[in-house]
């Protein structure tokens, strides 16, 4: 691999999402303001311009992308050869398909260095419900999310966990409108985790699932019960299986099958595809088939039972 002499900054988001407005805040901030040169891509026009003295300061050039198709090895080569940058940032069109980027052969001795996406939390909602397989293109590829113009009224923490199903590694960041910023803390869920079997509903369960992932000291050595579907495979050690449900994390396009590995001593009773009831009790442990730390079901009791009516699960 080439050495990396020249980061590639990916900004993304959709038109208004405050893009713009997050350079600004970078080349005012005086951390590229180093005396190196640097290039920005824009690949769209909103109603932001950024300040001259601050790209001056930051000694960066501007080129602009008109369309999709012109984002090619020759033009980044070209602009390398013209500009010569130590740094380049891009900012991306929302509507344009991550993977051009992503894909293209970039110089020798540029790579993508970091990947953030701007989101404006006031039409969110509205891009999530009309627009949910353009935002996982964005999602599934960046390291962190900003949220800005926030307010009290916003439902973030379902926001937290659509994204997170689009993508688990994925940070966030959330900034009030008036320009804090906004500590979420930890979701309270929708039932109780002081019961001594926490029951998971059919619309509960993919709030489980994102929160079982991301906080162990909740449920390790805890009760559970469920309704899911058992899904036996030959690479599974003996006993175990994966109970678990389809969802949605994307689009009808986008449906997978979650769930956590489970061991139950009278599996041979149960065929591929069963539904059941299934109570366990929760422990992390380090697997082989997760890779590392993730929570292990030991079943005490499963019971056959009908399919749920929606068989699919959601994040909200």
């Amino acid at each position: 691999m080439d050495k990396l002499e020249v980061p590639v900054y990916l900004i993304t988001g959709f038109l208004e999402s405050g893009k713009t407005s997050f350079l600004q805040e970078i080349f005012e901030s005086g951390e590229f303001a180093d005396g190196e040169r640097g290039l920005l891509i824009s690949c769209e026009e909103g109603e932001v311009e950024l300040d001259e003295k601050a790209t001056l300061a930051c000694k960066i050039d501007t080129v602009t992308l008109d369309e999709e198709e012109e984002l090619t090895a020759d033009f980044l080569e070209n602009c390398k050869n013209v500009y010569k940058p130590k740094r380049v940032f891009v900012e991306y069109n929302g509507m344009w398909d991550p993977d051009t980027i992503l894909s293209v052969d970039m110089p020798r001795g540029w790579e993508i260095y970091q990947i953030v996406t701007m989101i404006d939390a006031s039409t969110f909602a509205v891009y999530l419900n009309n627009m949910k397989s353009i935002i996982g293109n964005m999602i599934k590829c960046t390291e962190l999310v900003i949220f800005n113009r926030c307010s009290e009224e916003q439902d973030l923490p379902m926001f937290r966990r659509n994204l997170k199903a689009l993508n688990s590694n994925v940070q966030m960041m959330f900034e009030h409108k008036d320009g804090r910023m906004i500590e979420l803390g930890k979701d309270i869920p929708p039932y109780d985790l002081n019961a001594p079997i926490i029951d998971i509903t059919d619309d509960d369960y993919g709030i489980w699932y994102m929160d079982v992932a991301d906080d162990k000291d909740r449920y390790e050595g805890k009760t559970v019960r469920f309704t899911a579907r058992i899904m036996k495979n030959r690479k599974l050690p003996k006993n175990f299986c994966v109970p678990g449900r389809k969802a949605m994390t994307c689009c009808a396009e986008d449906i997978r099958f979650i769930g956590f590995l489970c061991k139950y001593p009278e599996l041979d009773n149960l065929k591929n595809g069963d539904w059941v009831t299934l109570t366990a009790n929760m422990h992390y442990e380090r697997r082989r088939e997760y890779g590392g730390v993730g929570p292990v079901l030991y079943a005490t009791e499963v019971v056959e039972c009908a399919a749920p009516e929606d068989e699919l699960v959601y994040f909200n």
